[in-house]
């Protein structure tokens, strides 16, 4: 007996359903661009993150359909949020873990590429200067792209550091085939983590490498510019608060200097306005202290070389005396 294959009906259906299942289990999911990822890269990948997280790829325009076909039956709109996300080769990663851990986990999986014609490049592709092991008859490549080169032992020799690709150029028949003929493949693939979903709330990946010191650091920012406004404005905020209060009483007390009217704090004040000796007399004890035991000091010289001056005297006259 034959077994009946499953029609495109019957794979779609399986999809909508495993699609639904794992957005109501899972509140997190990582949106990854795939281009130029292999078949078992991405295998390598969901076993790497196997037990917290789920890798679905699929179409976009099927997943678009799922997902808004869900929002209404479950009447979780938050979910919708991820349609705007679905452009180009993307993945979804649905996670129960730190979302941190889990990007660097995917990261872990990138393989290198060579240069193919007509790809954009990634990056700046350098080509180092020494021996290629090519011979002589392989020097129109490097003629051709401008590359100084010179014979040393038989072989080609590159004299000096090369930049062969820009970023963002498309790679040319020339380039790719002296990559290969140097056995060089400058790239390397994997998925790339474009957009963060958290309960509803969509944000960038490199909002996931913020430390507890940044987000201090820009907590404090903002309370400062509150604060800065709030005092402009002669709004009150918490922020604003504190400074107004401080400002208060700096022009209370100057209002009570100024007049007749007083309270304990500024008849202290008062008193140091009108006898400004008294900030002397409260930092004495620390110098006054070693002045005191330095005179002390000196009295006490000053005793002995007197008494040493009369007993000197006495033993003078006793020698006339006898």
């Amino acid at each position: 007996m034959a077994i009946k294959k499953p029609s495109k009906t019957d794979k779609k259906h399986a999809y909508d359903q495993k699609l639904c299942q794992l957005l109501d289990e899972y509140s997190r999911v990582l949106v990854a661009s795939a281009d130029n990822v292999g078949s078992s890269q991405l295998a390598e990948i969901r076993r790497g993150i196997r037990g917290e997280s789920v890798m679905l790829m699929g179409k976009n325009t099927l997943i678009r359909r799922c997902i808004a076909a869900h929002a209404e039956r479950s009447g979780n709109a938050d979910i919708k949020a991820l349609i705007p996300l679905l452009q180009g080769n993307v993945g979804l990663i649905f996670t129960k873990g730190d979302l941190k851990e889990v990007r660097e986990e995917v990261a872990k999986y990138k393989v290198g590429a060579p240069a193919r014609v007509g790809l954009i490049a990634p990056i700046d592709v350098v080509v180092p200067p020494g021996n290629t092991g090519l011979d002589p008859s392989q020097t129109s490549f490097f003629q051709v792209l401008n590359i100084p080169t010179k014979i040393n032992k038989g072989s080609v020799e590159i004299v000096a550091h090369v930049d062969l690709i820009k970023k963002g150029d498309k790679v040319g028949s020339s380039e790719a085939a002296l990559l290969a003929k140097l056995g060089i493949r400058p790239f390397s693939y994997g998925l790339v983590i474009t957009n963060v979903y958290d309960d509803g709330s969509v944000f960038s990946p490199e909002v996931l490498d913020l430390t507890e010191e940044d987000l201090m650091e820009k907590f404090a920012c903002g309370v400062s510019m509150v604060a800065s406004l709030s005092l402009a404005v002669s709004y009150p905020t918490l922020a604003a608060a504190p400074h107004m209060f401080l400002n208060g009483y700096k022009n209370v007390l100057a209002l009570a200097v100024e007049t007749e009217y007083s309270f304990p704090h500024a008849d202290q004040i008062k008193e140091y306005l009108k006898d400004p000796s008294k900030f002397a007399v409260a930092a004495a004890p620390s110098g006054g202290g070693a002045a005191e035991a330095g005179a002390a000091t000196a009295e006490e010289k000053k005793e002995e070389e007197s008494d040493s001056g009369s007993d000197a005297e006495e033993g003078f006259m006793n020698l006339f005396d006898d």
